[in-house]
């Protein structure tokens, strides 16, 4: 019984002492303050901030990181603003396709879905593949089937319909210069209990081929998570995010090559990826609840929130982005 009670306060204090919290991305891009009326800015910021506060609202009340990470997601998945979800962009042929992934890093845990068309929110088909599959990525149809399988409903496609997607996908389709549109959302958290969790989510790339597959569901490209270094998420040029491994490369630079977060990021956007050709950005938190969230395009919409009461939402290229 008296183990029982030093065991009980033990934890208690283990968990009065962890710095915990949640950091989001919405996307990475050729983000301007000249693109942005003051009313369109704070809708953007108003969506961060209710994200971040969702996800950390899981975390202080004792949840899980994983919990934290999908409650933060589906409030980006279910806002047009952001491409994932509600707000996917439109393939070559004026179709929908998602993906998502989510990773745990206690057991290394991880599950994803892509190129699904009519569930409303990827990221909770994705956790739904880590905890009740034997698998890691399902595709499509075989995703939607496991979906029905266990008593949840499909949504028409007509959901996803947005007007101001189509407009880009008409412009898009005008321009000769086809430009990237790096729309992502994802969510890197860190529990009271110390256990790291990651997710992406994404409509992948305006009018790309249909069946095309980004990084957001590859673990180990846009996602990744291990209690032994880090939670990461990526937003980018997905073909380049899966060529250099970038989420897991963050894991590795830390792990044998005693980079901090920062560093690890740093150097991947900077040194390794920007000189080819590839742009996005990387969000992270360590197991000690340090926070990184940089980027080599001139904006990403991102934000966090701690437990020691440091907390802010960002858009253009204000580099307060480490704490």
């Amino acid at each position: 019984m008296y183990i029982g009670v030093i065991l009980f306060f033990c934890n208690y204090y283990m968990m009065s002492q962890q710095v915990f919290g949640i950091v989001i991305h919405g996307g990475a891009g050729n983000i301007l303050p000249a693109h942005f009326t003051k009313e369109l800015e704070s809708q953007y910021h108003q969506k961060l901030n209710e994200a971040l506060q969702e996800g950390y609202n899981v975390l202080e009340n004792g949840g899980s990181a994983t919990d934290a990470v999908v409650a933060a997601i589906k409030v980006l998945e279910d806002s047009p603003l952001f491409n994932a979800g509600k707000g996917s962009v439109f393939n070559s042929q004026g179709q929908i396709e998602m993906d998502a992934s989510i990773m745990e890093g206690r057991e290394m845990k991880a599950g994803a879905v892509a190129g699904i068309r009519r569930i409303k929110n990827p990221i909770d088909c994705a956790k739904l593949v880590m905890e009740q599959t034997p698998h890691v990525l399902l595709l499509g149809q075989g995703a939607e089937n496991l979906w029905v399988s266990k008593g949840y409903n499909l949504v028409d496609t007509s959901y996803f319909y947005d007007e101001k997607r189509l407009k880009q996908w008409k412009e898009n389709k005008k321009s000769t210069s086809k430009p990237q549109k790096h729309g992502t959302v994802g969510a890197v958290a860190l529990d009271k209990y110390g256990n790291l969790a990651a997710g992406t989510s994404t409509g992948g790339m305006m009018d790309k081929m249909p069946g095309r597959v980004g990084d957001s569901p590859i673990i180990g490209a846009g996602t990744y998570a291990c209690n032994q270094s880090c939670a990461i998420s990526c937003t980018g040029h997905g073909e380049y995010f899966i060529r250099y491994t970038v989420a897991h490369d963050v894991h590795c630079k830390m792990l044998y090559q005693n980079k901090t977060l920062k560093e690890a990021i740093h150097t991947i956007l900077f040194d390794e990826l920007l000189p080819i050709g590839g742009t996005g950005g990387i969000i992270g938190i360590d197991k000690q609840g340090n926070v990184v969230m940089d980027f080599n395009t001139t904006g990403m919409y991102r934000g966090f929130k701690l437990s020691t009461g440091k907390q802010t939402t960002l858009i253009f290229d204000d580099k307060k982005s480490t704490q």
